[in-house]
């Protein structure tokens, strides 16, 4: 962990208990005098440091040290168009894309989806928190959702779209938005829709599920 998110971060003292104080002192085995890192969701840019100054049996006490901005993000912007597809497909692979650097997600609905699934963003940006703390990270994934295609299309009109075709991606090219479809790909309207937008595949014989697509997606062009 490279931080801790703490909702008081950047007053003077924290009392720390509960499920975080077994984490810092069971687990990591933190002890009187190490010092740690701390961000509060009000403003992630700013790194607070902490010295731990008293260890008790089921709290412990910090002292803060200072606090400086340090922001953490990916140098490229990437905007995933992602059409909607089961939940937990989308919650195995959201902390990975958070490290990798993915800056926005918008749910689709696509002819294809199933429309019971709802992307419960709550719950989105509780997994993104753990991932955020692990790989050093200061800025949320952010997200939104559309009823369909062709609205998503009228708002990004320069969006790429992954999809079966002869044009591969390259190791150079970059862009800042691209469409992925859901397991079945796009309907015979929806590739209509989409005829005169750029498109291209990876360069793998293999069919790709929904979620692999967008790790090697966004793999390829932020890394």
């Amino acid at each position: 962990m490279t931080y801790v998110l703490h909702k008081d971060a950047g007053d003077t003292t924290l009392n720390i208990r509960g499920d975080l104080y077994r984490y810092l002192i069971k687990v990591r085995r933190h002890g009187e005098g190490d010092i740690l890192d701390f961000r509060a969701d009000k403003d992630l840019s700013v790194l607070h440091r902490y010295e731990l100054v008293n260890l008790e049996s089921r709290s412990i006490k910090l002292s803060l040290l200072d606090s400086i901005v340090k922001q953490v993000f990916s140098e490229k912007y990437l905007h995933i168009a992602w059409c909607v597809i089961d939940s937990k497909s989308v919650e195995k692979v959201l902390p990975s894309l958070s490290e990798i650097g993915v800056s926005k997600i918008s749910f689709i609905y696509c002819d294809r989806s199933q429309k019971n699934f709802k992307a419960d963003f709550n719950r989105l940006n509780r997994i993104q928190e753990a991932s955020m703390q692990q790989s050093g990270r200061s800025t949320f994934i952010e997200f939104d959702t559309y009823k369909n295609i062709q609205g998503f299309i009228k708002d990004y009109p320069e969006t790429k779209i992954f999809d079966f075709c002869d044009t591969t991606l390259g190791d150079t090219q970059y862009f800042k938005t691209i469409l992925i479809g859901c397991e079945g790909g796009f309907s015979f309207n929806e590739r209509e829709l989409l005829a005169n937008l750029e498109s291209f595949r990876l360069n793998t014989p293999m069919v790709l599920r929904s979620e692999s697509a967008v790790m090697a997606v966004a793999s390829k062009i932020l890394l």
